[in-house]
């Protein structure tokens, strides 16, 4: 018998507590630059495993270096992996916002502790009409957070200020977060709220929006 169980947003826990973090988010960004060449693959391919070997061998997200290449693409290939079909085609032809936008999902999708932080934190903030975010934010939350996740308390002082510096820095590359820490109204198109939309209400509430804003993206 499993001893998974998982929350309306499907984030697993265990009988004997939360899940440990994925805690390796610590270059990149949000790479949504490098994720069109890997998507577009797949969608020629059809299996993660070969795409990641292709984009490998062709060094398709032009990097310096092999373990450059090794490491981002294995990166982008787990955040794309947690898309369906019709998002990963977003990613590939779709506008850089709305590009933008699908990998902040995917992130959140591929690590907990940054969806925590988007729907805990970010949302939050901008429900608040509070509409700064700041280091001081982050630190109290990852406070809480290590009351339930050891995890957090064994990352070093160097470990824990690149998460939150990617953290910061993903945020401003999804056009979520100003230069000088305002947070910014999520404008999604169309086509990227449908696709969301068939995740319900729960996929749209990563972002700075409010819930008559997800309404009607959802109408």
């Amino acid at each position: 018998m499993s001893c998974l169980t998982s929350d309306p947003r499907g984030t697993m826990t265990s009988m004997l507590g939360p899940l440990k973090y994925r805690l390796s988010f610590v270059a990149g960004g949000l790479l949504a630059r490098e994720a069109v060449p890997v998507a577009s693959t797949y969608l020629e391919v059809g299996d993660w495993k070969q795409t990641r070997d292709v984009v490998r061998e062709h060094n398709l997200i032009q990097q310096r270096t092999e373990a450059s290449t090794v490491r981002i693409s294995r990166e982008v290939v787990q955040r794309l992996s947690m898309l369906d079909r019709d998002e990963v085609e977003l990613i590939a032809d779709g506008t850089a916002h709305e590009r933008q936008m699908m990998m902040w999902s995917a992130t959140c999708r591929r690590y907990q502790l940054i969806d925590e932080f988007a729907r805990e934190v970010l949302r939050e903030r901008y429900l608040l009409m509070t509409p700064t975010l700041t280091h001081d934010d982050y630190d109290s939350f990852i406070r809480s957070k290590a009351l339930w996740h050891e995890e957090l308390n064994e990352l070093t002082p160097l470990t824990y200020k690149k998460l939150r510096a990617e953290l910061f820095r993903m945020l401003r590359e999804a056009d979520l977060l100003s230069e000088t820490g305002h947070i910014v109204d999520a404008e999604l198109s169309g086509r990227l709220g449908r696709l969301l939309g068939r995740h319900g209400k729960a996929a749209f509430e990563i972002y700075p929006m409010t819930d008559v804003e997800i309404e009607q993206v959802m109408a």
